[in-house]
């Protein structure tokens, strides 16, 4: 059932398309794959000359939400777990993106795009996934 009250086509298309474009302009213009947990790690691994885009990237990631929160009012979260299923949740998607080669973000959008198998193989395993997790939550489990 979708909830039509939520359903916003315009707005997600426009961050789609300024992702994309994001994106397009890391790869582009210097040659990275905007994939934030590649992006994280290389921050974590540190190469000379090879920081600066990445903690711009980063710094990025972080003041976008503040500097929208000036324009409009945030969406207000709603988490319905604890402190212990969140803290789970992270480590599983920390060893995924670690057993995958990456995140969502380097595989469903710069893998994609570039027409690599690998991430094609990688998008449709998270994406089966994730549809499994949610349909046994709420349907099968509830």
């Amino acid at each position: 059932m979708i909830d039509w009250a939520h359903f916003t086509p315009w707005t997600s298309l426009g961050g789609g398309i300024m992702i994309g474009a994001a994106a397009a302009m890391l790869a582009l213009l210097n040659g990275r794959i905007a994939g934030i947990s590649g992006i994280i790690g290389g921050v974590l691994r540190p190469a000379a000359g090879d920081m600066a885009w990445r903690f711009a990237f980063i710094l990025g990631l972080l003041v976008a939400p503040a500097a929208y929160g000036l324009v409009a009012e945030p969406a207000a979260p709603t988490i319905d777990a604890g402190y212990p299923v969140l803290l789970l949740a992270g480590l599983l998607v920390g060893a995924g993106t670690r057993y995958g080669s990456g995140c969502t973000s380097g595989h469903g959008v710069c893998g994609l795009s570039r027409l690599s198998p690998r991430s094609l193989a990688a998008t449709i395993t998270f994406m089966l996934a994730g549809f499994a997790t949610v349909y046994s939550l709420r349907h099968l489990l509830a």
